[in-house]
This record gives C-alpha cells, sequence and structure tokens, in this order.
C-alpha cells in the first residue's frame, strides 16, 4: 500500500526542526519542496529548481541522516517518473545534521600523484578541474572517513562516471536495506579494479574512451559494427572474445 505523502503539518516536531536546520542551498531546496507539497519528482528538481542530476539532489539529504524515500509516479504526460518524500521521521540519524565536511584541497592533489590525473572507472585523462573526489564507500552508509590522509578510502571519477555512480547507488538494495560497507569495498562502483559485484548484481563492467590519436581506431571499429549490423558493444565484445579464443 502506498503511503500519503506528509507535509510539515502532519510531521513530529523534532522532525521538523532537523529539517529547518539545514542551511545548504540544495538540500535546503528538496526539503522545502517537499515540506510544502509532500513529495518532489526528479522532473521538478531537473526543470524548476535547475538541478541536471536529481538523485544527487536527494542525496544530499540522506547524507544529512534525513531519511528519505524514492517512489515512481506519473507526470502530467503519463510518463512513469521518479520521485522524493520523507521516509519514517524515527529513522532519522542524529548527528549528521552538519552533513560532511569540506575536504582539504590537498587531497585531490594527492590522489592525482598517486592514482595518476584519470577517472578511476572509464580511465580518460582529465585535466585536475574535471575530476570530482569520490568517496568509495558512499557517504550515507559509512560517513566521512576518520583521516582524509588515508587515500585508499577515496578516489577520482569524471562528472560523468559520478552520476552513474550515484544512480546505480540511489538504486542499490544494500542502501535501502543492510547498508553494508564492506559490500560497497567490493562493488565496481567502489574498487573498479577489483570486485565481485555490481550493486549486488553479478556483473563484469568495462569502460573504455578513445582519445587524441586513438579516436581513429575507434571510428575503424564503429565502421565494424556498422558492416556487420550489430551495436557497438556487441561489435567489441565479439572480436575481443575472437582474439583470446585465437589466442587460447
Amino acid at each position: 500500500m502506498t503511503r500519503t505523502p506528509k507535509r510539515e503539518s502532519e510531521l513530529p516536531e523534532f522532525f521538523v526542526d532537523i529539517l529547518r536546520s539545514v542551511k545548504a542551498k540544495r538540500p535546503r531546496t528538496v526539503i522545502d519542496h517537499i515540506l510544502e507539497h509532500g513529495y518532489v519528482t526528479t522532473e521538478e528538481l531537473s526543470e524548476e529548481h535547475g538541478y541536471d542530476h536529481p538523485p544527487r539532489a536527494a542525496r544530499d539529504v540522506r547524507e544529512l541522516g534525513i531519511p528519505l524515500e524514492t517512489f515512481r509516479i506519473s507526470n502530467t504526460q503519463g510518463k512513469t517518473i521518479g520521485a522524493y518524500r520523507f521516509g519514517d521521521p524515527q529513522e532519522v540519524r542524529r548527528g549528521r545534521s552538519g552533513g560532511r565536511r569540506a575536504l582539504p584541497k590537498r587531497l585531490k592533489q594527492d590522489l592525482m600523484e598517486q592514482q595518476g590525473a584519470k577517472c578511476q572507472v572509464c580511465f580518460t585523462s582529465l585535466d585536475g578541474r574535471y575530476l570530482q573526489i569520490d568517496h568509495r564507500v558512499p557517504y550515507e552508509i559509512g560517513g566521512e572517513p576518520k583521516r582524509t590522509a588515508n587515500l585508499s578510502d577515496f578516489m577520482l571519477l569524471c562528472g560523468s562516471c559520478n552520476r552513474a555512480k550515484s544512480w546505480s547507488c540511489e538504486h542499490c538494495e544494500n542502501r535501502t536495506g543492510m547498508r553494508a560497507a564492506e559490500l560497497c569495498r567490493t562493488c565496481y562502483w567502489g574498487n573498479p579494479a577489483s570486485y565481485s559485484h555490481m550493486a549486488l548484481r553479478v556483473v563484469r563492467r568495462l569502460d573504455l574512451t578513445w582519445t587524441q590519436g586513438e579516436v581513429y581506431d575507434f571510428d575503424q571499429i564503429a565502421n565494424g559494427a556498422e558492416d556487420a549490423k550489430v551495436g557497438l558493444p556487441v561489435f567489441v565484445k565479439r572480436v575481443l572474445r575472437q582474439s583470446v579464443l585465437k589466442k587460447n
């Protein structure tokens, strides 16, 4: 049975006080909209509030210890879209109201020196300003590491891969159920170099990019896929499989 979203007047006073204590703009926007309307849709976060990655805005709220539920709803065109509403107020995690602390500026430089100036998922080399510091174990589950000097708790991701990770974590049963940090550490999104699952699914994934002089090679591969009348991922898998089988 779907629970009716609650507005501010229907919420416990202690919970409203916690909600009102949030000052950061992005989670504040999500909270205010839900307080007024009972829920906020991904479409509203994108079109009305200008957030091109709604799950990131919702995650900001959750990282403050505020329970948030994801559900599906139909928009005015009849299309099913995602939406968020407050969860059980009794599940609020006190002590998180201040949110995550600012990471030291030196951390990114240390990570680039250790891991290289590249995304750890798609391996694309980028200028440092285009790389984002990512918690291997999402803050919402593992909190902030006690020592940022432990570089193994962090990695660098490009914006695209960071958004993909956010979406995957948003829909992972570990986030809504067990909340086990160890499962995050053995997940593709927490350790792409060595993992046993991807958001609890048995998956093996390889993200590749072709840059600069490699673009010609990519175009040749794309032409091969077109000639074979198959999708590019299927064609690449076929070529790799044939190469491995021939070698063996």
